[in-house]
Parts: C-alpha cells; structure tokens; sequence
C-alpha cells in the first residue's frame, strides 16, 4: 500500500507569510516608521540604525521580498522607500493595517538624533556646493535647465491662477533672482529667501539694477525660520536640494495662506548622476506621484500641471497645488 505525499501548493498565502515574517522584527517595523515621510540609502539607514550595512540590507531584502518597501536608482545609489497600500490586492489589507500600526510607533530618542545627522549632512552638502559655485551658478544651471527654458510655462501656470493685485508672493531660494523680476510685476509684495549669503548677493544685484522696490531679499532658513505667509508660494529648481522633500513640502505648505497655491518647478525622475557633482543636486528629480503624494499630505490639491521636454533628455514638471480656502468650505457646508 503506497501512500499518497500531499501536494504543497503555493498561493496567495505564500504572500500572507511573507508579510508576516517581514513584520516579525521589531527592527524591521522601527525602518517602516523612519520611511514613513523619507527615504534614505542602505548607508543612511545603517548609520540612523548603528548596525552593519550588512545586516541592514538583510532586513531590507525581506520588507522588499514582502513588498514593504520600493526601491529608487539615485546614480549609483539605491534610495528605499515604503511601498503604498494596494488594498485591491491581496495582502492588501494587511499591508494598510501594519503601516497604520506601524505610524503609531514612537522612535527612539537616538534613532531620532542619527535621522537628523543624516539630515544635516545632506544640508551640509548642498550649502557648501551652492557657497562655492555662486559664480558659475548660472552655467551649472543650464546644463540641465535653466530658467529660459521653463520661464514662459511657469508664468502661464501663474497667470492662469489670476491673483488678485494685492496678493504677495514669497520665492524659496531664488538663485541669482532671475524671477524675481516677473514676481515683482505680478505681485504687490515680494519676499525672497535663502540660505546662501553668496546666492543672495547676486540675487540683491539684480533687484537693484531692475529697481525693484517690492522685493524684500533675507538670508534665512525657509523650513526652520518663521515667516509671513504668502499667497503664492514658489520653489524653481529648488526641492531637489532639500534633505527630506517630503517634509519641506509639508512646511512650506504652512506659508501659504487659504486660498493660495504652491508653485513648484521640478526635474521629472532621471537616471543622470552627474548632475549631483555639476549642479548640487540631492535627489535626481522627481516622480510626478510623489510629488501629488506629498502635497496631499501637506493638505494642498493638485491642480494645474505642465510638462516640458529637453533636447538633453531631461523633463520638467510645473505643478500648481492650491490650498484649500476655509472660509470658502465653511460657506458651502
């Protein structure tokens, strides 16, 4: 009498094991809690988590494995973010459960602390390209793309928008102020700011050789200072040299006044890495999604977008996100 070996059978519970087993780590569910709002390099977590690269990218191969986490080529580097929920599928349910559980972890006090060094040393990064390179800053830019190239789009998306003549604008790292002009004619009041005394100087020349008597330039951080509020919030070319995108959207939300918009110039996702060396960049463009994500979590909507090819392969993105007006909802309740 032989006996009948059952047959193992994989299936969706194949799925169901692996987020379990992904999120049977207590390390593991701490590295979802720090994606939450950024991503970070193999390197970047090894040192927020003071372990071996090895080890860390272990874990990391499991949350991938589990679909936990996506991956993003940065040049050479490998950027990890949380993977997004896709409760139709599934698995789906649990993936949404275990990331809500997961967002209501508190960090640990030194893991915080290693998050704001890794912060600190892309700040550090960026400042220093932008304090050696003000000279040239001009043609660096335009080895990707300078303001010429997406101006006329960018003051089409802000014309379309009609604010009002007593509205006021605030530009976030104005370069060498080749806006500024523009800003100045449409706006009543303009406020620039930087944090690169090289940058504000040769954005201070220009607004005096164009009398420019609404524009009021200051040398400040525009995510840590206090500011007034404006009522249109812009950033050319800027969001790329943050240390964490996600959370200066969210910041630089909160000066745009109910009813106003943030108006953000971006490079679409690309692959060039040399443009980290020539230009200062810290992220290599990116994702349209990502983008609308951040601004819904800011509490912005997306509204109007555009879209501009290069001849050199890059893309730019004009995207207008509008902040909702309270008073507005109140009165249509």
């Amino acid at each position: 009498m032989s006996l009948r070996v059952p047959q193992i059978r994989h299936d969706d519970s194949d799925e169901l094991a692996a987020l379990c087993k992904a999120g049977g780590d207590p390390l593991r569910l701490t590295v979802l809690r720090v994606l939450a709002n950024d991503s970070f390099g193999v390197l970047e977590l090894a040192q927020i988590f003071a372990t071996g690269q090895s080890g860390m990218s272990h874990h990391l191969k499991v949350l991938a494995q589990a679909g936990l986490v996506a991956t993003r080529r940065e040049g050479n580097a490998i950027f990890y973010r949380r993977a997004l929920p896709q409760n139709e599928r599934f698995g789906g349910t649990l993936h949404a459960a275990l990331l809500a559980e997961v967002d209501e972890l508190d960090l640990p006090a030194e893991v915080g602390a290693r998050i704001k060094e890794v912060h600190a040393q892309r700040e550090a990064v960026s400042r220093d390209f932008f304090t050696r390179a003000a000279e040239k800053f001009q043609a660096q830019q335009d080895l990707i793309a300078g303001l010429p190239q997406y101006r006329d789009s960018v003051l089409a998306v802000l014309d379309a928008l009609a604010f009002a003549r007593d509205a006021t604008a605030l530009e976030v790292g104005p370069g060498d102020g080749g806006f500024l002009p523009d800003l100045a004619r449409r706006f009543s009041q303009v406020t620039a700011l930087d944090n690169s005394p090289a940058m504000l100087e040769l954005a201070r020349m220009r607004c005096n050789a164009a009398g420019l008597g609404n524009v009021e330039l200051k040398l400040a951080d525009a995510l840590n200072d206090e500011h007034i509020a404006a009522d249109c919030v812009v950033l050319n070319m800027v969001l790329h040299h943050f240390a964490t995108p996600a959370d200066a959207m969210k910041l630089l939300a909160q000066r745009v006044k109910p009813g106003g918009s943030l108006l953000v110039t971006e490079l679409c996702s690309h692959n060039q890495s040399w443009a980290r060396e020539a230009c200062g960049d810290l992220w290599l463009g990116f994702e349209q999604d990502d983008l609308a994500r951040w601004a819904n979590a800011a509490g912005l909507t997306p509204g109007e977008s555009l879209y501009i090819g290069l001849r050199n392969g890059f893309q730019i993105q004009v995207r207008q996100f509008a902040k909702p007006d309270s008073r507005s909802e109140l009165t249509h309740r």
